[in-house]
């Protein structure tokens, strides 16, 4: 779509604050992104994409969980790789929510082998997440603390290391 609808998608999702949190806010808020996604051309990606990123900002994640798929399979990595990475994100977090948090890490297990971005981050964080769900608290933190890791003034050697050990124990550097 053009950098005009960008800009307009943009600005509502930057008021998104602005609707309150009653029953029919959030529709409100889903009637307008409904409304800048019935700009767009037929069998555009970008579409359910926004349409799921407002379900699932509004605590509905059962029904962004198929808007997202849609979007995928539409081929939205095609036209925003960074959209793209920001559903597979977004997707693993509805799935954990909605009791398929295996889903979830492997799907950002694929992610931590996809060319760096800022979305870097988020993919550990929301993986963390879906590996705790799932009782594997041990490499939830150990994702979570090497994610850590590198934005640490000093330690970053040590911190890495220690991330690691929890799950691959050997032996210790000196901190």
């Amino acid at each position: 779509m053009n950098q005009d609808w960008e800009d307009r998608v943009a600005a509502m999702w930057d008021r998104f604050d602005d609707y309150a949190e009653t029953e029919e806010d959030e529709a409100r808020f889903r009637a307008d992104v409904d409304a800048l996604v019935a700009e767009l051309p037929e069998g555009s990606p970008l579409g359910p994409f926004e349409r799921a990123c407002a379900w699932d900002s509004t605590d509905h994640s059962d029904k962004a969980v198929p808007l997202y798929r849609e979007a995928l399979e539409l081929g939205l990595a095609d036209v925003s790789p960074g959209k793209a990475r920001q559903t597979k994100i977004q997707l693993a977090s509805s799935l954990r929510n909605i009791g398929q948090a295996a889903e979830g890490v492997k799907l950002l297990q694929a992610e931590l082998d996809a060319p760096s971005d800022e979305l870097d981050d988020p993919v550990r964080f929301f993986l963390a997440l879906c590996l705790s769900s799932l009782g594997r608290d041990r490499e939830a933190l150990s994702l979570a603390l090497g994610a850590l890791a590198p934005h640490m003034a000093r330690y970053q050697r040590s911190a890495a290391y220690y991330a690691r050990a929890l799950v691959e124990p050997g032996e210790q550097p000196g901190a």
